[in-house]
């Protein structure tokens, strides 16, 4: 099934319950229900469906970084010298296991891949960085962007 025939599957009822899911993640079948106008076991239903679909991925804790000490926000650019899936593949499988990297998105334009990183402090972040382009198969370079300020972060998809 194609993303494509996955969205022309969905309803009305289906999108609704996906906005409030998305905002609300621990509300009670009975609560949704009520939002949407179902009763409680139609609803569940559509959200087993929906999950069972993979539309629903998951439910997930949103925590304060700074909670966990961990204030400094960081995206680099990473351009790789030479390229290849099988460059592409060993780059995947590295960076898939940096705990510190909350994101990565191969990307087309001037460079190569996008991370996005979560620390405590700069040392840490020299420490990933240093990390990263030695367990980077070709020779690469990097560009960092420190965030000073959060202005928007959501994971909510408008339907």
């Amino acid at each position: 099934m194609s993303s494509d025939d996955t969205h022309t599957e969905l309803d009305r009822l289906d999108l609704k319950i996906l906005n409030v899911l998305q905002r609300r993640g621990r509300i009670s079948m009975t609560d949704l229900g009520q939002e949407i106008g179902l009763s409680t076991s139609p609803v569940a239903e559509r959200v087993k469906r929906l999950e069972r679909r993979g539309v629903i991925t998951g439910y997930h804790a949103r925590v304060n970084p700074a909670a966990l000490g961990r204030t400094l926000l960081v995206f680099v650019e990473i351009t790789l010298s030479s390229k290849s899936p099988q460059v592409f593949e060993k780059v995947k499988r590295e960076l898939q296991h940096m705990p510190a990297v909350l994101e990565c998105h191969l990307v087309s334009g001037s460079f190569d891949y996008l991370v996005k990183a979560r620390l405590g402090e700069m040392a840490q972040y020299r420490e990933l960085l240093g990390s990263i382009l030695k367990r980077i198969p070709v020779p690469s370079t990097s560009n960092s962007y420190v965030v000073m300020e959060e202005i928007k972060e959501t994971t909510v998809l408008e339907t």
